[in-house]
């Protein structure tokens, strides 16, 4: 999308009753600046996205056992997050599992330092919440998900600069 921006992947994870699988994380410095987020992160070497949707899925939450569906949404981000600028170019991937155990088993040393757990959400929750979730967008794209099933074509996001 822009180049010179990191080609991540990320995973909207559901289980057999629907919750998404998100990992609340914070500034490593400062733990009151708190996010939840979807798992994922940037590719390695020459992986394809989808392999890297899988790689990340099983360092950050354990789980092997996917089914992983389509593409459902790009978008670009930039945000600040210890101490620099990140310009992500991201793609987000369906999976579906039926163990809901998680056991993170590959975390950066900046991932330890900067997530502080997981937590499987309903749409319900997620639509009550008043914390911060990115995409920022989430909850509606999750009912609209749930709702309709994925789309025909992948949605572009707008934009999120922080």
């Amino acid at each position: 999308m822009t180049s010179g921006a990191r080609r991540v992947a990320r995973v909207v994870l559901l289980d057999p009753d629907d919750r998404v699988l998100l990992l609340h994380g914070h500034e490593p410095e400062d733990r009151d600046d708190a996010w939840w987020f979807t798992p994922g992160g940037g590719l390695e070497g020459d992986e394809s996205r989808e392999e890297a949707a899988r790689r990340e899925l099983v360092e950050e939450t354990g789980i092997t056992d996917i089914e992983l569906g389509p593409l459902l949404w790009t978008r670009f981000c930039s945000f600040p997050f210890d101490g620099r600028r990140w310009h992500q170019d991201e793609w987000y991937f369906l999976a579906r599992t039926t163990r809901t155990a998680t056991a993170p088993q590959g975390l950066t040393d900046l991932e330890r330092r900067s997530v502080a757990g997981l937590r499987w959400w309903t749409s319900a929750e997620l639509l009550a919440t008043r914390e911060t979730v990115y995409p920022t967008r989430l909850a509606e794209l999750l009912r609209t998900l749930l709702d309709e099933g994925p789309p025909c074509e992948p949605l572009v996001l707008a934009p999120e600069i922080v």
